[in-house]
């Protein structure tokens, strides 16, 4: 087989070369072309590098090209993957920054709260963007693959707007099936068959069965209790599952977010996270870490460099859904996954505009979603809240309206519970003056928006939030990487 396959932010190092050597895992594909774009030639020339010594190490017949020029990568690709991060590290810490001065803490900030809503109205016009060249210069019928987040947002943006067969793919139905094995005493995921469904980051197991047999709520609550990690790692997670009667896919902190109860005073925030990984519920901790693992690629790149020319193992194999999915359009091989599409009724109790994530099964004539699903109420009334405060965040992307951006923000269930209606107008009208490199459609705005700050009365704090870590040096990331593997 011969196509080609775009990569729209192959700059994020790591996760491009884990998609690279995932597709290469399949034998049909050793002739294709990847082309990788971005708009670092820095991190595109650092990536290409390394992707061009797998295919060296491999003797494959693989072609990899690199180019800033986006339209130019996209001529002719049959896949499109995006995993960009408009703004970068710099507008993502004022996601994080600036809600926190209105007493809004967040863990992670690429979903929804004040920190996803601003990300997806950066996201949303370089999306648009992306869709128009695709329909002019890809080959037809082109699949877009997005990964980037907010994947509800971006997904949303591309379907209804953009025109294109899009899906959006995320890797939390898996962790958390790989979390329930563990705790069930599963010698593999293999024995564990499960149907997980709701909106992306806000997935339920409604359904369990290990080795055929239904798995009940007190049995889980039980085993998670019972865990010596997962019991003081995932606590609001189990408290939800007592309340709810399922199980997320989301980790504590990022289902924390989510929801208008565990994050809203700086005690009860410190009483259900732990802090002995960012995922958990640090404040800020997505950003630390992220800013972390850039500082130590940039730093230790010749290591990532000669670890490429290790032979790909194909029984290491992700089970990120991408290589996966483009195994079965082309070979008919089908695959199940969960997957990010336009609702259109598949599931019974959401609106069928929203963007939902749940199974489906692919093969040559596309990905076909197993319609009919009914979500518990409480976890339908979840999902709906935040369904509302993303059709709004989209709407007011596309059309630059400042007004219902506000009304997003206001909306959104962890911003309600902490911030009155003065400090949400405040807020919004701060973070698009400081990210309006990055907001086009707000351009006409944000003079406005700068004369109400000066001479708004609202008052602010300068707070680092409730569970705040500082962003390690190379060196003790490196001490701490050595102590990891003298204790393993």
């Amino acid at each position: 087989m011969s196509f080609k396959i775009a990569i729209i932010g192959a700059g994020s190092v790591g996760f491009t070369k884990k998609l690279f050597t995932d597709i290469l895992c399949v034998p049909e594909f050793k002739d294709i072309e990847f082309a990788l774009t971005d708009v670092s030639e820095h991190n595109l020339q650092m990536i290409k590098a390394i992707l061009d010594r797998i295919v060296e190490a491999n003797k494959l017949p693989t072609r990899v090209t690199a180019t800033t020029n986006r339209r130019k990568a996209l001529e002719g690709a049959r896949y499109i993957i995006s995993c960009v991060r408009v703004g970068g590290l710099e507008a993502y810490a004022d996601d994080i920054r600036i809600p926190l001065k209105y007493g809004i803490d967040q863990c992670v900030g690429d979903t929804i709260c004040a920190g996803g809503i601003l990300y997806g109205q950066r996201n949303i016009p370089v999306i648009l963007d992306f869709c128009k060249d695709i329909g002019e210069v890809a080959e037809t019928n082109a699949k877009f693959l997005n990964y980037a987040n907010p994947m509800a947002m971006n997904t949303w943006a591309a379907i209804e707007y953009g025109k294109v067969d899009t899906v959006g793919l995320c890797h939390g139905v898996q962790h958390g099936a790989e979390q329930i094995a563990e705790v069930l005493g599963a010698k593999s995921t293999g024995e564990l068959d499960y149907v997980c469904s709701g909106i992306n980051h806000q997935t339920w197991f409604i359904d369990l069965r290990l080795n055929g047999r239904k798995i009940g709520k007190d049995e889980l609550v039980a085993a998670f209790e019972a865990h010596p990690v997962y019991s003081r790692q995932e606590k609001l997670r189990i408290d939800v599952l007592k309340r709810f009667g399922v199980y997320s896919t989301e980790s504590n902190g990022h289902l924390s977010e989510y929801l208008p109860w565990y994050r809203k005073r700086p005690e009860e925030i410190t009483r259900w996270i732990d802090m002995s990984d960012w995922i958990h519920g640090e404040t800020g901790g997505y950003l630390r870490y992220s800013t972390e693992t850039r500082n130590w690629f940039e730093t230790e790149y010749p290591q990532f460099l000669e670890a490429a020319s290790k032979p790909i193992d194909a029984s290491r194999r992700s089970n990120e859904h991408a290589s996966h999915i483009l195994e079965a359009l082309e070979t008919n091989r089908v695959y199940r996954g969960h997957f990010n599409v336009k609702n259109n009724g598949v599931i019974t109790n959401l609106p069928r505009d929203a963007i939902i994530e749940s199974p489906g099964f692919v093969d040559r004539f596309g990905i076909n979603m197993v319609s009919g699903i009914t979500l518990p109420e409480a976890c339908a009334a979840t999902c709906i809240a935040s369904i509302n405060v993303q059709r709004m965040s989209v709407h007011a992307a596309i059309s630059g309206d400042i007004d219902l951006l506000k009304l997003a923000v206001l909306h959104d269930p962890l911003v309600g519970a902490v911030s009155t209606p003065e400090e949400v107008w405040q807020m919004v009208d701060e973070m698009v003056v400081a990210q309006a490199a990055w907001l086009p459609q707000y351009a006409h705005a944000v003079p406005a928006a700068r004369e109400r700050l000066s001479k708004s009365q609202v008052k602010t704090r300068e707070w680092a939030g409730a569970a705040r870590r500082s962003v390690r040096s190379i060196e003790e990331l490196r001490a701490e990487k050595a102590a990891l593997k003298q204790a393993g």
